[in-house]
């Protein structure tokens, strides 16, 4: 059972292998209050410390927006100057490091407003599915707000360099469409097939090898580090993981006797 989060407006829940973090502030689209990202980052730690959890899908709640961004409103409290937006930027980003970082498979589930800190959560993710109808954009220059290194690497690895200054340039709100070409999004659905399709694809995850998963994230988060401070140990050392595991002599037999495997991860 996870411990529930100390707002209200973020949801934990469990669904056998499957963790869901839900951003539960419709009435403001789900714009993200400091509160909400100290919450993720419990939430997190929670999903990571479970074993029987093998994948961790984001949503929004209220059918309009995944996410639509910081929560406006608390930035003359909260990041009223520059010492002051530090600090809620050290919060953030803690939030999105523990997302990002996970050797869990993450899944931002998008339907409608994906912006600004919404893009920063989906960017954070492994895979990004939305519906038609979603729409995504970066408005910082339209607010003056500066975005640190960061959250433009994640972004710049995402879609490219390119693509990466069309979104903050502009600062207007791309279709699914767009975010598909750019790469910015890995599927596109219609809006009533989002759930299905998101459990189908989280339930093909969580049946495969939890140990290989684990060692292809591990590498993947070493290549794209600067080439000076990979840990190719660490990376090398999920793979043996794999090859020592009962998961792949269960996986040897399962395909010689011609059935489903049953992994343990490990």
């Amino acid at each position: 059972m996870l411990d529930q989060p100390m707002t209200s407006k973020m949801l934990a829940e469990k669904d056998g292998a499957i963790g869901r973090i839900i951003f539960n502030n419709p009435a403001r689209h789900n714009a993200v209050s400091l509160d909400m990202w100290q919450a993720v980052a419990q939430i997190m730690d929670d999903l990571n410390n479970d074993d029987a959890i093998r994948v961790i899908v984001l949503s929004g709640a209220g059918g309009r927006a995944f996410v639509s961004g910081a929560d406006i409103s608390e930035f003359k409290e909260k990041r009223a100057d520059e010492e002051a937006a530090a600090a809620y930027a050290k919060i953030s980003e803690s939030a999105r490091v523990k997302l990002q970082e996970t050797l869990k498979p993450t899944i931002a589930m998008i339907r409608g407003y994906c912006i600004g800190g919404g893009m920063g959560l989906a960017t954070c993710c492994d895979i990004r599915i939305a519906t038609e109808g979603s729409k995504f954009a970066v408005p910082a220059a339209k607010l003056g707000l500066g975005y640190a290194y960061p959250g433009l690497k994640r972004l710049v690895d995402v879609v490219g360099p390119s693509f990466a200054m069309e979104i903050f340039y502009t600062a207007r709100q791309f279709t699914a469409a767009e975010a598909l070409a750019m790469g910015l999004v890995n599927r596109v659905v219609p809006d009533g097939e989002l759930e299905s399709f998101v459990k189908s694809y989280a339930d093909m995850i969580a049946g495969n090898a939890p140990l290989t998963i684990k060692a292809v994230k591990a590498v993947v988060s070493e290549m794209m580090k600067d080439e000076k401070t990979r840990d190719l140990k660490r990376a090398q050392a999920a793979v043996d993981a794999c090859f020592k595991s009962r998961d792949y002599e269960e996986g040897r037999k399962a395909f010689m006797e011609k059935r489903k495997p049953v992994f343990t991860g490990s």
